[in-house]
């Protein structure tokens, strides 16, 4: 039980992930059963509570897609169940601090653009637009969301707000 509540205490863990560390510190499987269900009696390991807290930890310092937000997920040994339920928008992120957490697929790759760009403008040259939806898409985006994101930047830092794609080539995959 100590390994297990010093493990917890840095931040929230799956119960795979406690299992895992149990079994590296050598306890048998009836020790690790015993502690596993007595910390989920206690609400220390809860997986849904975890994904909630994965997603809304995601949006809120590292936004990617949901694609990859699921396979972190999946390493961490979150059950396919919880991943359905919040792929269905049953386990909504809570908002901390009352700040605003993205919450659709375009506001998080927007926010996760604008965080790469750190307030520089968005680029005209066309390689330069290339690599920046080469970016979103390897943080989980779709080529789609990727696009439009890509889009609606560029018809926002272009004087008068028009939607001209710079280069023409947003309309290829980035």
């Amino acid at each position: 039980m100590e390994i297990a509540v010093r493990f917890l205490g840095t931040r929230p863990r799956t119960r795979r992930e406690l299992l895992l560390r149990l079994r590296r510190a050598g306890a048998t499987d009836e020790v690790n059963d015993a502690t596993l269900a007595r910390l989920e009696r206690l609400g220390y390991v809860d997986d849904v509570a975890f994904a909630r807290w994965w997603a809304e930890q995601r949006d809120r310092h590292a936004p990617r897609g949901r694609r990859m937000v699921e396979a972190e997920l999946r390493q961490r040994g979150i059950p396919r169940e919880v991943l359905d339920e919040l792929r269905g928008g049953e386990l909504p992120a809570p908002s901390l601090d009352g700040e605003a957490v993205p919450g659709t697929e375009p506001e998080r790759a927007s926010a996760a653009l604008s965080a790469h760009l750190r307030g520089r403008p968005m680029p005209t040259d066309p390689k330069a637009v290339q690599r920046l939806g080469a970016f979103l898409m390897r943080r989980g985006f779709d080529p789609e969301t990727a696009r439009s994101t890509l889009r609606a930047a560029a018809a926002e830092s272009t004087p008068g707000g028009s939607t001209s794609d710079p280069g023409g080539r947003l309309a290829e995959d980035p």
